[in-house]
């Protein structure tokens, strides 16, 4: 019997790029009985189009990793048990969470694998700010340096996946150089730390290219947490390349490691705030505090 599957596609992913790809691949779900199309306009319409596709037995979002994290945030408001499997065509410039469940970067073969595999279930990661408001996340969430980054990428046009993200980096090791005074409460311990970054990590790499946590599994109910502590700007350009091959765990003075199932942190200035490369609280927010649970088994995933 075939199943009733819905695929959100962003066609503005990578630059462009992905209204090609899905072009190319029509006379493929022409074969898989019913599949409706939809197309993502403005920010957030993933979420609604997701949200909407109660009935459906399989949403497959066609885009990078803001779509995935949009059509998650959707899929979790349906109730669990009329919640559709989430399969994944990456065409996106980071494709993190892909990458880390498996996913071919062929187009067609991850669509086929989507349309013909029988899905498991993922973690994800939740916060609660401290308005009350929530948003999932499937990979990784950032605060501080690593925000700063992603809202830094989106306004670099001209250049894309990995090199878009690296230069982005560079930048914001140059101009904003701001560590923070926060303030960390886990299940297990309560610290305070000076920091430059914190993020939390579902899955172990982002950016395209950057291996924040080399062990990270989607799978074991658990989140790694990462601090970059104040350093200067030289230790900064010297851990890139580590982060780059996920070695910068060495770095014991520099950088601290570990993993929870819960995690609350208050800093003294206003949080820029990532989740998924998707900003959550730039520039002119005044958030300070949030905290995060990792939901085991949350959601029924097609993985490579």
């Amino acid at each position: 019997m075939h199943k009733k599957i819905k695929i959100i596609l962003n066609p503005m992913a990578n630059m462009g790029n992905a209204w090609r790809v899905a072009r190319d691949l029509r006379s493929i779900t022409e074969q898989h009985g019913s599949i409706d199309w939809s197309g993502t306009v403005y920010p957030g319409h993933a979420i609604e189009l997701a949200k909407s596709a109660e009935g459906y037995d399989m949403v497959i979002a066609m885009g990078g990793d803001g779509t995935v994290h949009e059509a998650i945030n959707g899929l979790m408001q349906i109730p669990e048990e009329k919640r559709p499997i989430l399969g994944i065509v990456p065409v996106g410039s980071g494709n993190d969470f892909a990458h880390a469940i498996g996913i071919s970067t062929k187009s067609e073969h991850a669509l086929v694998h989507a349309l013909e595999t029988e899905p498991s279930t993922v973690d994800l990661g939740l916060m609660t700010d401290e308005n009350g408001k929530k948003e999932y996340f499937d990979n990784t969430l950032g605060i501080g340096f690593d925000a700063v980054v992603t809202i830094r990428s989106h306004r670099l046009p001209i250049v894309r996946g990995f090199l878009m993200y690296f230069t982005a980096v560079i930048q914001t090791i140059l101009l904003n150089h701001n560590p923070m005074q926060a303030k960390i409460e886990t299940d297990t311990e309560t610290f305070d730390e000076n920091i430059l970054m914190a993020t939390l990590c579902n899955g172990g790499r982002e950016g395209g290219g950057f291996i924040l946590s080399p062990d990270s599994k989607m799978t074991d109910g658990i989140m790694e947490f990462i601090f970059v502590r104040k350093v200067s700007r030289p230790m900064m350009f010297r851990l890139l390349p580590e982060f780059m091959k996920g070695t910068h765990r060495r770095f014991t003075k520099q950088i601290r490691m570990g993993n929870c199932k819960k995690f609350t942190i208050s800093i003294d200035r206003p949080m820029y705030i990532h989740a998924d490369g998707e900003i959550y609280s730039g520039f002119g927010s005044n958030l300070r505090q949030a905290t995060f649970e990792i939901l085991p088994n949350a959601l029924r995933v097609v993985r490579g």
